[in-house]
């Protein structure tokens, strides 16, 4: 028997095509349809208007059955429109165990939803580059717009894990989109995996949005893709910057999932399933 794990940078949840109003049911009805055990989304709300003022991860793990999830908030606020750091008083994750007036912050981050029961939660704060950097957006989702450059501030960056009864930990991470920050964190990210999993005897699992083209993840080092496939963007993949990341793949056995467009997101999930 195997585990199904996927990740996915959801967009907030935004349709595509864009609608007038995102339906967080439809959010919840995109993922359930996936099969898998395990997610680790990036890009996500927490109570923020644009997304109807859901618990976007509250709401997923509701939709498939899973007792655990967690976000770990990157910034307060709303990237892109008005947003601050945390404060040192403000909860650096928002559990299914949380209170009234956590799971009321409003936020947004990364998060983790797992049917796998998740003996402990852990965060690393990744830090962000002082400047940002124009980047390349990719027409719309009719593959016909014109190509655009818009300047973009990096936000604050981190990661969450989840280290899982069934002797895996989970490491999810939406890294910065400046070139060599995002290096420098993956590395940070991966010493800091590997520590978790020799403390609670785990194997470990990187995955998400690294923003990092042509499996560069894997260069210099002995971390392992396990999957190829281009993400982004979604009507059109031409590039890959979503991963799925082992330092020992020969020693377990995994084939990779076929996730395919979903109606929501700029980005595709991709996926693997462990054999156990």
């Amino acid at each position: 028997m195997g585990v199904r794990i996927t990740s996915w940078n959801l967009l907030h949840g935004m349709a595509i095509p864009p609608q007038k109003e995102n339906d967080f049911q439809d959010l919840a009805r995109a993922v359930h349809s996936l099969g898998s055990d395990i997610y680790g989304f990036q890009e996500v709300d927490h109570f923020l208007p644009r997304s109807q003022s859901r618990p976007q991860m509250r709401d997923v793990a509701e939709a498939i059955g899973a007792r655990d999830w967690a976000m770990a908030p990157s910034v307060i606020g709303t990237p892109g429109e008005k947003w601050r750091r945390l404060r040192a008083d403000e909860p650096e994750l928002i559990t299914d165990a949380s209170s009234h007036s956590e799971l009321m912050h409003e936020c947004y981050g990364i998060g983790i939803v797992s049917k796998i029961p998740v003996k402990s939660w852990h965060r690393l704060n990744l830090g962000n580059s002082p400047v940002g950097m124009p980047l390349v957006v990719p027409g719309d989702e009719t593959g016909k717009g014109k190509i655009r450059f818009i300047y973009v501030k990096d936000e604050p960056r981190i990661a969450l894990a989840a280290i899982l009864e069934n002797g895996w930990t989970v490491v999810n991470t939406h890294l910065s989109f400046v070139p060599g920050m995002n290096l420098a964190q993956l590395r940070k990210l991966k010493k800091w995996a590997n520590n978790l999993a020799a403390q609670s005897g785990t194997k470990a699992l990187i995955l998400g949005d690294l923003n990092l083209p042509k499996n560069l993840p894997t260069v210099g080092s002995k971390w392992k893709s396990l999957v190829t496939l281009n993400t982004y963007p979604s009507w059109g993949a031409k590039i890959q910057f979503d991963y799925m990341l082992a330092e020992s793949p020969h020693s377990f056995e995994y084939h990779p999932l076929s996730h395919t467009q979903t109606g929501v997101s700029d980005h595709l999930p991709i996926g693997v399933e462990i054999k156990s």
